[in-house]
């Protein structure tokens, strides 16, 4: 009885004609239209399906087994790495027809869909499975949107497409986090949630409530949490992929909740958008997650300070002076700025702790960088040429790519040169993306190191959203990069 009620779709790639010649369909297909005596060349042909990327139609009842058949237009064959765009077309329009495609099946109400591999099994994967995701789980049941099954079609390489899969899931996972109102997704809350996707792959996952947090003198979480009736935490998350001795890759989220300003309040407008300040803490949870399913030989730790920024009586106010761990005094002049504040001492208690081969960042700091990028890359600061190529190169295969800042003495003075304080949160000047690093750069002093500000990237997207995500909606990005970049670490033979 459950078998009738299988609805099954197939997404076939077609690519650009050559000269005058019919678009070449894929190799599989290829077979397909042997399979059918030809009918989806004819069908091509009368469309006038040309196979320009991400242009197609659905077709049903065409073959028995498949309901409904989508050709889509997977660009030109045979690209590659494009140097002028720094990213693998190839790798990127197999992602982009994959979306489109399983996009227009789950639509027609297909519960499996079949997926031509696009010359592309692992991208074609992470396409379709980014595709099809809806944050649904506050509309009831039947007005959801079903999510099909997902499957390869007439490949052999089902390693390649179960990696795809596992990466794309945990994108999905950091964009669940990331959309949950904040009501919801308390420092509690996201604490369990950790939990409940860490631990089942093996993952260790320490909570540290307020008293450990006040006992160990992290004083500039403490300064922005007091203001929250919510109680702030700090996870510490490790995956050992080998052996224990081995130094850690160190990854810090930024965690807050719910980014109000404080104090130094912002505009109500769009201000629900900013449930996602807590989206560096998400994109740490779910590559971490995705490490450990794809089994990494890599150590990596978590540490991710999860706390509310709100305005009350306890609140720390404008001109605040706090000591750090490092015994250097921060001035915190713009609350709004809460970010660096907040990443300050636990970014040096995890030095301390864990003493890390390389330390990486991430966190939505500052308006500079998406003023200068928009959502087309994330803004990498790294005081490491080779640190910066690793991450470059992650972000031109994963399709989600990195721009490198600069990270000059110049802002260094512009944070640093007070007449009272050692460093200010916010500095001189308007270059905010610029001055935020150089903060944390300051708090970091003798480990390879990059902080990733995804303001631009990892927030609601609005403007040139990418075919296989979802306009105003959180885009847990950039956590397929991360997850590359620890697999090169990890294995940079391969």
């Amino acid at each position: 009885m459950l078998k009738c009620n299988v609805k099954k779709g197939l997404v076939i790639g077609v690519y650009i004609k050559d000269d005058d010649k019919v678009p070449k369909l894929t190799t599989s297909g290829e077979k397909f239209d042997d399979r059918v005596q030809g009918k989806l060349t004819e069908l091509i042909r009368e469309w006038s399906i040309t196979g320009a990327l991400g242009k197609g139609k659905v077709f049903n009842n065409l073959d028995p087994e498949y309901r409904s058949v989508a050709v889509v237009g997977a660009g030109n064959d045979g690209v590659g790495y494009n140097e002028m765009e720094v990213i693998d077309e190839g790798m990127e329009n197999a992602r982009v027809a994959a979306g489109i495609g399983a996009r227009s099946l789950q639509y027609q109400g297909c519960s499996e869909i079949f997926m031509d591999s696009l010359d592309y099994p692992e991208q074609a994967a992470e396409g379709a499975a980014l595709a099809m995701y809806r944050y649904s789980d506050f509309k009831r049941p039947k007005h959801r949107i079903p999510l099909p099954k997902l499957e390869l079609y007439d490949s052999p390489d089902v390693d390649a497409w179960t990696r795809g899969l596992f990466k794309a899931e945990a994108q999905n996972l950091a964009r669940r986090l990331t959309d949950t109102p904040a009501n919801q997704m308390t420092p509690t809350a996201l604490a369990q949630a950790a939990v409940d996707a860490l631990c089942p792959c093996g993952v260790s996952v320490e909570i540290r409530t307020m008293e450990w947090i006040e006992q160990v003198n992290l004083n500039s979480f403490l300064a922005i949490a007091k203001g929250s009736c919510e109680p702030p935490v700090l996870l510490e998350v490790s995956y050992c992929g080998t052996s224990p001795e081995d130094k850690p890759i160190l990854l810090l989220g930024k965690g807050i909740t719910f980014n109000s300003g404080g104090l130094s309040l912002r505009k109500a407008l769009r201000m629900d958008q900013y449930r996602g300040s807590m989206a560096g803490a998400a994109t740490v949870i779910a590559a971490i997650r995705a490490a450990a399913a794809l089994s990494l030989p890599i150590n990596v730790t978590g540490i991710l300070p999860v706390c509310e920024n709100m305005p009350s009586g306890m609140a720390v106010k404008p001109g605040d002076v706090i000591t750090l761990l490092n015994k250097k005094t921060m001035g915190i002049r713009d609350i709004d700025k809460a970010g660096v504040v907040v990443m300050a001492d636990p970014l040096i208690y995890a030095q301390v702790a864990y003493k890390p081969r390389l330390v990486v960042d991430v966190a939505t700091l500052s308006t500079g960088v998406v003023k200068g990028l928009g959502g087309g890359a994330t803004a990498v600061f790294s005081n490491s040429n080779y640190i910066w190529k690793q991450f470059e190169k992650a972000g031109s295969l994963s399709g989600d790519r990195m721009w490198r800042f600069p990270l000059w003495k110049y802002y260094k003075k512009l944070v640093t040169k007070s007449n009272s304080v050692d460093i200010t949160n916010n500095g001189k000047g308007p270059a905010s993306g610029c001055l935020a690093a150089a903060v944390l750069h300051e708090l970091v002093p003798c480990v390879d190191w990059a902080h990733l500000d995804t303001r631009g990237v990892g927030l609601l997207t609005q403007h040139g959203t990418l075919p296989y995500l979802l306009k105003n909606r959180m885009t847990g990005r950039p956590t397929r990069t991360i997850i590359q970049f620890l697999f090169q670490m990890a294995c940079p033979e391969k």
